[in-house]
C-alpha cells in the first residue's frame, strides 16, 4: 500500500474513532462565528491571530488538508467563501455534517495537498493549513501549488511539527518518558520500519510520519515565492502527557504572503 493510501485510510479510521482533530465544532461555536466572535487553533494553546486572517467577508479561503468540521465551518460562518480539501473522505464528512446542520455553504474536495489541479491560478485570497505536512514526504510541490492558486498579495497560514522531536525514539518516550536519541534527521518513518512493522502499521490503520527540516518548511516557502510575515511557536498541553512540552515547543505556525 502506498504511503498516501495508508495515511488516507488511517485518517478515515481516526475520524470514525473520534480523534480530537476530527470532532466538529458545535452549533454554539458556529453562531459565535456568525457574530464575528471565534478563534481557530493550529496548536494546543495559542490561537491563530485574528489579523492573520483579515477581513473574511467574501474572502475566498482554501482549507488545505483541513477536514474534520473545525476550521472550515467557522470561517464560512464568519462570511468567507470556503473550499475544504482533504485526503480523507471521513474528514470531509465532518465538514458536510456541520454544513448541513447549520446551513453553511462549503465546497468539499477530496484530494492531495501537492495536487491542486482542481483549482485555477490565483483563485484564493487565503489558504489555511493546519498541521499536516508531517504526513507527506516532499513539501516543495505543496508550496508551489499554494503559490499558484493564491492571488498576488494573498496569504498562507500553515502549521507544522517541530522537526527536532523526531530525533527521539517515540515508543520509549511514550512508554517511559525517557528521551533516547534514535533517528537521524530529516526522518522518514516508512524507511525506518521493517517489512513486518510496516505490515502491522497497515493492519493497525496508523499513519506514517515524516520530519522536515526548517529549510524545507520555511526556506521552501521562500523558494516558492512567498515572503514570511509572521511566526509563533507553541508547546503541547499538559493533558497530552508527553514530557517533551517541558523542554521545547512542538508546534510552529507561520504566515506567508504571495508576492
Amino acid at each position: 500500500m502506498e504511503i498516501e493510501e495508508l495515511n488516507r485510510a488511517a485518517w478515515d479510521r481516526a475520524a470514525a474513532a473520534g480523534n480530537p482533530h476530527t470532532r466538529p465544532v458545535s452549533p454554539e461555536q458556529v453562531a459565535e462565528a456568525r457574530a464575528g466572535r471565534f478563534t481557530i487553533f493550529f496548536t494546543d494553546h495559542q490561537p491563530v491571530p485574528a489579523e492573520w486572517l483579515g477581513d473574511l467577508r467574501n474572502c475566498r479561503v482554501l482549507g488545505l488538508a483541513a477536514g474534520g468540521g473545525q476550521q472550515g465551518p467557522l470561517l464560512a460562518a464568519a462570511g468567507a467563501t470556503v473550499t475544504v480539501l482533504d485526503i480523507s473522505d471521513e474528514q470531509l464528512a465532518r465538514d458536510r455534517f456541520v454544513a448541513d446542520r447549520d446551513g453553511l455553504n462549503l465546497r468539499l474536495v477530496q484530494g492531495r495537498m501537492d495536487d491542486l489541479s482542481a483549482f485555477g491560478d490565483g483563485v484564493f485570497d487565503l489558504i489555511v493549513n493546519p498541521p499536516s505536512t508531517l504526513f507527506v514526504p516532499d513539501l516543495a510541490p505543496i508550496w508551489r501549488e499554494c503559490h499558484r492558486v493564491l492571488r498576488r498579495g494573498g496569504h498562507l497560514v500553515t502549521a507544522f511539527a517541530n522537526p527536532d522531536e523526531f530525533v527521539f525514539d517515540p515508543d520509549i518516550l511514550d512508554d517511559t518518558g525517557q528521551f533516547v536519541v534514535r533517528n537521524r534527521l530529516p526522518w522518514a518513518e516508512a524507511d525506518a520500519l521493517t517489512p513486518e512493522q510496516r505490515r502491522q502499521r497497515i493492519l493497525d490503520g496508523e499513519m506514517l510520519h515524516f520530519s522536515h527540516s526548517m529549510e524545507a518548511q520555511l526556506g521552501g516557502l521562500c523558494v516558492a515565492g512567498f515572503v514570511l510575515t509572521g511566526f509563533y511557536e507553541d508547546r503541547r498541553s499538559e493533558a497530552d502527557g508527553n514530557p517533551i512540552r517541558l523542554y521545547m515547543p512542538s508546534g510552529f505556525v507561520v504566515r506567508a504572503r504571495r508576492e
